[in-house]
């Protein structure tokens, strides 16, 4: 398995790329952290490279990476963009979660 996108979320990743006009090897970092209503948080950020020990992956034409620990609870996890007026934002749709709070930004296991 792996962490995949959907075309509407590639498509908004892509345009943040493009405006922030970054170099043609950024990566889409995923992963989570500790906190949040539910255990953990999601977590997205750019990196200009993988680290060493990051499971790679590609979709849409989006460069994806993601630390081990993380993996462990997102493998399998498909990341959407909403552009809804009040809820406007990236989704996650986790299949490892057993539970999750009602903004859908952290989870538990």
């Amino acid at each position: 398995m792996a962490i995949t996108l959907t075309e509407k979320a590639a498509a908004e990743i892509k345009r943040i790329l493009s405006e922030q006009q970054t170099k043609e090897q950024t990566y889409l970092r995923v992963g989570i952290k500790g906190g949040g209503c539910s255990g953990f948080t999601y977590t997205l950020d750019l990196a200009s490279k993988p680290d060493e020990l990051d499971e790679v992956f590609e979709c849409c034409g989006v460069k994806i990476v993601c630390d081990p620990k993380s993996y462990l609870y997102l493998n399998g996890t498909t990341i959407d963009f909403s552009d809804n007026l009040l809820n406007r934002g990236f989704v996650f749709n986790n299949p490892n979660a057993k539970q999750s709070c009602s903004c859908g930004a952290s989870f538990g296991v």
